[in-house]
């Protein structure tokens, strides 16, 4: 008889087990295999936070940002990170995805702590590095500010070698360069080798009119993904919970250090964390917004359509309001 009683809570439990398991979404998002967000979305896993708020985090590596964006455009993937140009712009030419903000770190013009370089003016005829193409965002934004400032156009003015970020973070640790603009992550590791910030996108975009810093990067998935589908605020939920323990836990970047998800160690290490805390969005999202139209507009006149496409404003839904502030 007791044997029969076994057998049947035995059978409730699994029953209720696979309910729950086949409730349980699974939330897959693709970046860059060696990647900054990887440092969030894995802090998410270890602490839980997915299971917790009833989905499965799934993170697929991918060896390039196009090779993300297509994964997305394929339906390989539900959630990418890219910025919110891409997303007007893929939203211009009738793609319905939108934009949740991930971090607002930016990139910066850095030269040596000893440089006799102290402002934009002494970058004229400097040989000068820059992260990605004549295309790229800071880059442009930077050249704005010189000419808005100094009447200074840097492109013409300067010798600029354009490369991947790691060979141009060692040509400016070798000297080889006067002064380097870099992904926020190379920049904070040439800080931590006495390198000085001498003027930030951040600064930039700031200087030329916005009133905060904007959310450059996002969570980017297509609207048909978020249709009605619980897994998306589950998963928004989850990034806030995993933000609000990589700002406070100094704990946490010891342990991912430790176990080396982050490949960082003594002052590199707490540099990267006190920048990546400092790009943490906490702007109410119409304040996002604002801005980001303003900066649209002026990289609308710096890049033109090669930039933004065909659309001379920012598109609407390219951030996504259902995420509140």
């Amino acid at each position: 008889m007791y044997g029969s009683r076994i057998s049947k809570v035995l059978v409730v439990v699994f029953s209720l087990f696979t309910i729950n398991a086949a409730s349980a979404g699974t939330v897959k998002v693709g970046v860059l295999k060696f990647g900054t967000v990887n440092w969030e979305l894995k802090a998410l896993k270890n602490a839980g936070f997915d299971k917790q708020n009833g989905f499965e985090l799934e993170i697929v590596p991918f060896a390039g940002g196009d090779a993300t964006k297509i994964a997305l455009q394929g339906g390989a993937v539900d959630i990418i990170v890219s910025d919110w140009l891409w997303v007007s712009r893929q939203r211009a030419n009738g793609v319905a995805v939108s934009f949740v903000p991930y971090s607002s770190s930016v990139g910066a013009m850095m030269v040596a702590g000893d440089s006799s370089i102290n402002s934009i003016s002494d970058l004229k005829g400097k040989k000068l590095g820059v992260a990605g193409g004549p295309l790229d965002k800071s880059w442009l934004l930077l050249q704005g500010l010189a000419k808005k400032q100094h009447d200074l156009d840097l492109a013409a003015e300067n010798e600029i070698v354009f490369g991947a970020p790691p060979l141009l973070a060692e040509k400016t640790r070798d000297g080889e360069l006067d002064g380097s603009l870099n992904y926020w992550h190379y920049c904070a590791r040439l800080e931590a080798d006495g390198f000085k910030r001498l003027v930030s996108v951040e600064d930039a975009t700031t200087e030329l009119g916005a009133s905060g810093p904007i959310a450059s990067l996002g969570y980017v998935f297509d609207e048909a993904f978020a249709a009605d589908n619980p897994d998306l605020p589950a998963f928004i939920k989850a990034i806030k919970q995993t933000k609000q323990l990589l700002a406070e836990s100094d704990e946490q970047w010891e342990a991912m250090a430790a176990d080396g998800i982050i490949k960082d160690k003594g002052a590199a290490l707490l540099k990267l964390r006190d920048r990546f805390r400092e790009g943490i969005p906490n702007r109410d999202l119409n304040d996002e917004i604002r801005d980001a139209e303003i900066v649209y507009q002026l990289l609308e006149d710096l890049g033109g359509a090669k930039l933004v496409g065909d659309s001379k404003v920012l598109v609407d839904g390219t951030f996504w309001e259902g995420a509140g502030s």
